[in-house]
C-alpha cells in the first residue's frame, strides 16, 4: 500500500481553529530550487576541499616525475659544471703550453666569453616553478657550447701550427754535414782567419771541416738543391734551400750525389769531400744562411753532439787559425 503523505496544521488564533498548511505551486518549486543549489554548492566546497588537500593518484604520478625531473637538472647541472672547470684547464693549457711553443697569440679571456649577456634569451623559460633552475642549465650549456666551439678552433690553428713546426724543425740545419768518425779535425770556425791562397787575414764565414778525399757529405736538413756548380772560388759546390729563410752551402767538394731541383731529406748523402776550387787541401767549407745572412754554423750541432762534444768542438773552431780556403 502507498503510504500516505502526511497532512500538517497551524493553528489560527482569529478562528481559535486548527487549518490545514497547503503550500503553493511556486513555493514548491522555489524550495526544490533551494535544496539544489545548496547541494551543489556543498558538493563543489567538498571537490574543491579535497583536490586541495588530497592528491590524486594521477597527482601523484605526475609529483613524482616533476621531482625526478628536477633532480635530473641539478645532476645535469652539477655534471657541467665539471666540464666547464675542465675546459677551463684545457684552456690554461692552450694558451700557457701550446701557443707559447708554436709561438701563436693567446686567446683573451673576453673573447672566449663573448656573447654571453644583453638580451634575455631565456624569457620563454619564466614563469614556472623551477624556471630559475631551468634556465641556469639552458644558460650554462649555451656558454660550454660556446667554450668548446672556440676551443676546438683554437685545438685546430694548434694542429696546423704543429705541422708547420714539424716542417720548420726537419727544415732546420741540425747535424754535422760529416760524420764525427770520418773527421780529421775541424780546420777553421768561423771568424776573421788568415786565407792560405791570398796570404791575409779575412771574415771566414763558415767551417772548414777537414776529412779524406770520397769522405760522405750529407745533407744538414731537409730542402731542395738549389744551385749545383763547378765554378769559382768555390770549386764545386751544392747551395740547399731549406725554405723559412734558411739554406746551407757544402764547397770544394769531389764528386756530386744529387742533381738540381732534387728534394733531399736530412742525412742524405749529397756529395763527396774533395780539394776543388781554391782550397789548399781536402776538406769541406760548409755554411749556413738565414734570409741572406751568414750565420755561425757551431750554434746549429744541438741535435748531432753530446755537450762535451759541442765545446770541444766550439774551442777547436773559435781558434785564431788560417783557414783551408
Amino acid at each position: 500500500m502507498k503510504r500516505k503523505l502526511e497532512t500538517r496544521y497551524i493553528y489560527d488564533p482569529k478562528t481559535l481553529d486548527y487549518k490545514e498548511i497547503r503550500h503553493s505551486l511556486g513555493k514548491k518549486i522555489g524550495s526544490v530550487l533551494i535544496f539544489c543549489t545548496s547541494s551543489l554548492c556543498l558538493a563543489f566546497a567538498i571537490y574543491f576541499l579535497t583536490f586541495d588537500y588530497f592528491e590524486s593518484p594521477k597527482e601523484k604520478v605526475l609529483h613524482r616525475e616533476l621531482d625526478n625531473m628536477k633532480y635530473r637538472y641539478e645532476e645535469i647541472s652539477y655534471r657541467i659544471d665539471q666540464s666547464i672547470k675542465d675546459l677551463e684547464s684545457i684552456k690554461d693549457k692552450d694558451n700557457n703550453i701550446y701557443r707559447v711553443y708554436f709561438e701563436a697569440d693567446s686567446i683573451p679571456n673576453d673573447v672566449r666569453k663573448a656573447g654571453f649577456g644583453g638580451v634575455d634569451l631565456y624569457a620563454s623559460l619564466q614563469g614556472f616553478d623551477n624556471s630559475k633552475l631551468i634556465s641556469t642549465v639552458s644558460q650554462k650549456l649555451d656558454i660550454l657550447d660556446k667554450q668548446l666551439a672556440i676551443q676546438t678552433e683554437s685545438l685546430d690553428e694548434v694542429a696546423d701550427l704543429a705541422v708547420v713546426k714539424k716542417k720548420k724543425w726537419s727544415s732546420l740545419p741540425a747535424i754535422q754535414p760529416l760524420e764525427n768518425k770520418d773527421l780529421r779535425r775541424v780546420a777553421s770556425g768561423f771568424g776573421i782567419r788568415w786565407h792560405p791562397i791570398i796570404k791575409t787575414r779575412k771574415m771566414h764565414f763558415g767551417m772548414d771541416f777537414s776529412a779524406k778525399t770520397g769522405t760522405p757529405i750529407y745533407a744538414t736538413a731537409n730542402g731542395v738543391i738549389k744551385r749545383i756548380s763547378s765554378k769559382g772560388s768555390f770549386g764545386k759546390h751544392i747551395i740547399i734551400n731549406h725554405g723559412f729563410g734558411y739554406e746551407t752551402l757544402y764547397a770544394h767538394m769531389n764528386r756530386f750525389a744529387t742533381r738540381k731541383g732534387q728534394k733531399v731529406k736530412r742525412g742524405e748523402i749529397i756529395g763527396y769531400v774533395g780539394n776543388t776550387g781554391m782550397s789548399a787541401g781536402p776538406h769541406l767549407h760548409y755554411e749556413i744562411r738565414k734570409d741572406g745572412k751568414r750565420l755561425d754554423p757551431i750554434n746549429f750541432y744541438s741535435a748531432d753532439l753530446s755537450p762535451d762534444e759541442y765545446q770541444r768542438i766550439k774551442r777547436l773552431a773559435s781558434r785564431d787559425t788560417k783557414s783551408y780556403d
